[in-house]
């Protein structure tokens, strides 16, 4: 679930979620499973539907669609991630761009931007490009974080902005789309016809505190945090954020809310 941004940006971005490509494969990217889970059971993902994830990371959502007979594809902007998710035998993987999608108009029977359009230099040119290459009739999932005061993850991407650079002008963030007013009114900017919006409950759950750290520090942003700030830094101030969410046994436990909208091209 990483982001992928307009010409320019695009590498940027790449370089940033591929520089712990492993750690957010094996301990970030799991999290999201019941998430993944939902919009599986809520699409059309039968056998043989050709269907497209934007920003799909080390690949996990492709490779569960895959495992239900679909004609996978995954796009993102990090070749480590990709290097991770090319793993999976029965998908295909490209490098790219999500404001400038390698494919024909009208490919996909479904598509899905699984946490990733909100973060778009330009997201409604990116859900422009997946209109594009959506037959008519085709699926649309736009999936972002829910509400940040239903998200305990909130507490650590707060701990992160002062580690941060100047965001650019205009630029969204994680909760650009949280709104479901704004998620509704981009979809619809973009010539799609929203559907419903479902919220999923999503728990992340690790081990000790070296694992939480481990796959929150492989993040995008982390890592920025740490080009800017150093890593001793940025660890430390996470530490401090996430102690509340320790648990009696050593554990760790952030409950966090998720959106999705499906929407349809006509």
């Amino acid at each position: 679930m990483t982001i992928t941004q307009t010409q320019g940006s695009g590498a940027v971005q790449g370089a940033l979620w591929g520089a712990a490509a492993e750690d957010w494969a094996s301990l970030m990217e799991p999290q999201g499973r019941s998430l993944f889970d939902a919009v599986l059971a809520r699409g059309r993902f039968t056998p043989g539907a050709r269907v497209l994830d934007v920003g799909c990371g080390s690949g996990l959502f492709v490779q569960l669609m895959a495992a239900r007979g679909c004609d996978a594809t995954g796009l993102d902007a990090s070749e480590p991630l990709l290097s991770v998710a090319r793993r999976t035998p029965d998908a295909s993987f490209h490098h790219g761009d999500m404001e400038a999608l390698p494919f024909p108009d009208e490919t996909f029977d479904v598509v899905t931007g699984m946490n990733s359009f909100q973060y778009a230099a330009d997201p409604l040119r990116a859900l422009g490009e997946a209109r594009r290459v959506s037959k008519r009739g085709a699926q649309i999932f736009v999936a972002t974080w829910g509400l940040p005061e239903a998200c305990e993850a909130a507490a650590y991407l707060a701990a992160l902005k002062p580690l941060l650079p100047p965001a650019p002008p205009g630029a969204g963030g994680p909760f650009a789309l949280s709104n479901e007013g704004a998620l509704r009114s981009l979809v619809a900017s973009a010539g799609l016809t929203p559907q419903l919006v479902e919220d999923v409950d999503v728990t992340w759950q690790f081990e000790d505190l070296d694992t939480a750290l481990a796959a929150m520090l492989a993040a995008g942003p982390s890592i920025l945090a740490i080009q800017t700030s150093g890593r001793d830094r940025v660890r430390a101030t996470l530490e401090l954020a996430i102690a509340p969410f320790r648990l009696s046994n050593g554990r760790f436990r952030l409950e966090n809310r998720f959106r999705y909208l499906v929407a349809t091209r006509d």
